[in-house]
Parts: structure tokens; C-alpha cells; sequence
């Protein structure tokens, strides 16, 4: 009787388990699921996070917010960067953060992005109510467009107040590694190759901007949110992070997209120290 109801017991809960719907999953680099607590405690060990998020998902949005809540609850230390914010506006930023302006300044007069409200705004409330620094570290899209435009020497033109929204000069860009690599080769839409591979010194100089505000602010745990591409694989802020200051414990988060979240796709794997495996059919928002 007793063998009987423990499989039967055996029985209801992989039966239960099989109708789960988790709305994602962690996984290691190899490829070994893991979990939310675990990875929050190697995270609140770091001197730096990194965040990689997809732009328009919601529940990547929502998994931001409840990692600075949590690492905040182990490390009163904390302070937030975002891409989402270009280093001109810091001012608009800690004017805001403080309380000496409205949201509607903020919304004005700041480079928000459009899904600002519904994606980023809970992290800079967030740091609001617990009064911890929210950093700007996007150098501006004038100036990585002009890469773009006219190539990486270009910068050397601009006035020396204008410089203090970038990384210091000379900024060192390796094409040779792999994501810049193959942003360079990229074609299509009767782009010649300089031109790529200005688009990726361009994604370079913002990678090395943002590692610099981040050296530049940390002062306790830094956690940074930006898109997945700038910290894939360790390249971009990471190779930039390293060069600067390698004795810093650097701990990275990377978001993927999968048809089935049951295990890590092979393409996805070593991508991070903890990869989030999200389904496609995950809603957006925008």
C-alpha cells in the first residue's frame, strides 16, 4: 500500500510539473539550469553587474526591477546605470532623483526613450525612493552617429567640454573580436565597407563610454542595465571594463529569446554567467 501511494504521489507531481508554464528560465554558461536565488547571491558578490536585456520585453523589464530590489536588499551600496540614458542628461537626471524637478522636466528635457514609462521608469522610481545614484553612461547618439558618419577620428573635432560625454581619447577599438567582427561584415542596404565598419566603431565607442561611467561612478555594487549586444559573450563593456580595471569582480546577465525554454540552445550557451531564456511569444512592449 505504501509503495503504491508513493507512486501515485510519484505520479501527480511530475504530472503537475509537466503542465508548469514558467515564464523563464536561468541557465548557466554549459547550459545547466540554475535558479533566481542562487543567482542572486553570486550577483550581490560582484563589484559590477551587467545586464543585458532584450529593449521590449516585458518580462526582462520586470526581472531588472526585481534584481535591484533584491541586491539592494543584500547591498545598500547599490547603484543603478543605464544605457537608456545619454551622459548630457545626468544633470536633468540627478535633478529629478532629487526632487528638484518634476517628471514632466524629466520627460521633457531628458533623451528618453519612447518606452521610458513602461520599461525603465520603475527603476529610476526605484532608485528615487531608496535615494541611489542613477547614472547616465550612453555617451550621445550625436556623437556615435558622427563615428558612424565620418569614422572614429572625427571625435577629435569636438570641442574639449564635449569630450567629458565620451570616453577618453584615443578610444581603442580590436575589430577583431567577434562581435564587432561581425557587425563590420555586416551588408546590405548598398552600404560600403567603411561604412560598416564605422557602424561598429560607433557600437565600440559606446560600449568603452559606458564601461567608462561605470569605473568612473562605482563606488559599491554597480549594476547596469543595457541592451544584451553590448555584453555578449564578454565582449564589448566587458573587454572594456577589463582593460581598465581587471582585479574587479564582474558578474554578467544575458537575455535570450527561444522557441521552447525548456533547455539552453546551443548558440546561446557561454554567452553570460547567467543567461535568461525567455519564450518568443513573451509579450512586448512596443
Amino acid at each position: 500500500m505504501r509503495t503504491y501511494l508513493a507512486c501515485l504521489l510519484l505520479l501527480i507531481i511530475t504530472t503537475v510539473r509537466a503542465q508548469d508554464k514558467p515564464a523563464y528560465k536561468l541557465f548557466t554558461p554549459d547550459g545547466k539550469g540554475t535558479d533566481y536565488t542562487k543567482m542572486i547571491k553570486a550577483l550581490a558578490k560582484a563589484d559590477i553587474v551587467l545586464f543585458g536585456e532584450l529593449h521590449d520585453d516585458a518580462l526582462d523589464h520586470w526581472l531588472e526591477l526585481q534584481v535591484a530590489k533584491d541586491l539592494y536588499a543584500l547591498r545598500n551600496d547599490l547603484a543603478l546605470g543605464l544605457e537608456m540614458f545619454e551622459a548630457d542628461d545626468q544633470i536633468v537626471l540627478d535633478e529629478y532623483l532629487t526632487g528638484v524637478i518634476e517628471e514632466r522636466h524629466l520627460l521633457s528635457e531628458a533623451k528618453v526613450w519612447e518606452n521610458y514609462k513602461t520599461d525603465y521608469k520603475p527603476l529610476i522610481e526605484f532608485a528615487k525612493e531608496k535615494k541611489l545614484p542613477a547614472v547616465a553612461t550612453n555617451p550621445p547618439r550625436r556623437y556615435a552617429n558622427l563615428v558612424y558618419r565620418k569614422g572614429i577620428e572625427a571625435l577629435q573635432s569636438l570641442p574639449e567640454d564635449a569630450k567629458r560625454w565620451i570616453a577618453p581619447l584615443p578610444i581603442e577599438i580590436d575589430l577583431t573580436l567577434p562581435g564587432y567582427k561581425s557587425m563590420a561584415s555586416m551588408g546590405g542596404h548598398g552600404t560600403a565597407a567603411p561604412a560598416n565598419d564605422n557602424m561598429a566603431k560607433s557600437q565600440a565607442v559606446k560600449d568603452a563610454t559606458m564601461a567608462h561611467f561605470i569605473i568612473k561612478n562605482r563606488k559599491g555594487l554597480f549594476l547596469h542595465y543595457h541592451g544584451a549586444y553590448h555584453s555578449r559573450n564578454f565582449e564589448g563593456i566587458v573587454w572594456y571594463l577589463k582593460k581598465a580595471a581587471p582585479d574587479l569582480k564582474i558578474v554578467t546577465i544575458h537575455s535570450v529569446e527561444q522557441a521552447s525554454i525548456d533547455d539552453l540552445e546551443n548558440e546561446n550557451r557561454g554567452a553570460a554567467d547567467f543567461i535568461i531564456a525567455i519564450p518568443k511569444d513573451m509579450t512586448k512592449t512596443y
